[in-house]
């Protein structure tokens, strides 16, 4: 492997694609620096960080000598074909196809839709109550695990993680929908092949140590 090098990822405690950066670079072996902005509180707003990101959104990842990289999936596959080892693709065509595409029913179906930008338009342009973005929230949730059930189950291709029994992408992804499971109280119970997908992750180090809670900014009274 190359030498470390000096990164920087710019994150926020419960960022569900700041976690998936997270967890790639720790199996990875790569230490970066974490600077926390408070996307509540609107840090991601500030001139200094719009210089980095003009979305306004985390994460960013910032290596010495190089512009930012955004978004988490272009990050994955950056660290992918930087640090291939270990990989966290499969080696065949089809199989990373097939992982590509279950991050993919995640990060591109499920996740867009729960972000707070999208909440936050819901409650001023339609209307919403906090009970009406909660439902939203769960309602998206829970079809894409249980999209994600149907995908797994039974499928050949499904080891003891979502393809073959090696950490991928789609583990990366559905380790951070688990998080997203507890806070609007889905029972994975009703998917029983990503509740035993999602177990199996919390288990591994990497994961442990990515979990919002666990980061900096995250509520004491939850930690």
């Amino acid at each position: 492997m190359p030498d470390q090098p000096a990164l920087t990822l710019y994150g926020f405690w419960r960022s569900m694609a700041a976690y998936r950066v997270r967890v790639a670079l720790a199996l990875k072996g790569l230490a970066a620096e974490e600077i926390a902005l408070d996307l509540d509180a609107g840090d991601q707003f500030a001139p200094d960080f719009l210089a980095l990101n003009p979305e306004g959104a985390v994460p960013a990842l910032v290596g010495p000598g190089r512009p930012p990289l955004t978004q988490s999936m272009a990050i994955l596959e950056y660290l992918e074909e930087r640090y291939p080892d270990p990989p966290l693709l499969p080696a065949d065509l089809y199989g990373r196809a097939r992982v590509r595409s279950l991050a993919a029913l995640i990060v591109s179906d499920t996740h867009p839709l729960i972000v707070p930008r999208v909440r936050e338009y819901l409650a001023e342009t339609a209307g919403f109550d906090e009970a009406a973005l909660n439902a939203w929230r769960a309602h998206w949730v829970g079809r894409g695990l249980t999209a994600m059930e149907a995908r797994l189950a039974g499928s050949p291709e499904t080891g003891v993680f979502c393809h073959g029994d090696a950490v991928t992408f789609a583990d990366i992804c559905l380790g951070n929908l688990g998080v997203a499971a507890h806070t609007v109280g889905f029972d994975l119970g009703q998917v029983p092949t990503v509740a035993r997908i999602i177990a199996t992750c919390r288990e591994i180090d990497a994961f442990a140590k990515a979990h919002p809670m666990r980061q900096r900014g995250a509520p004491p009274a939850a930690a």
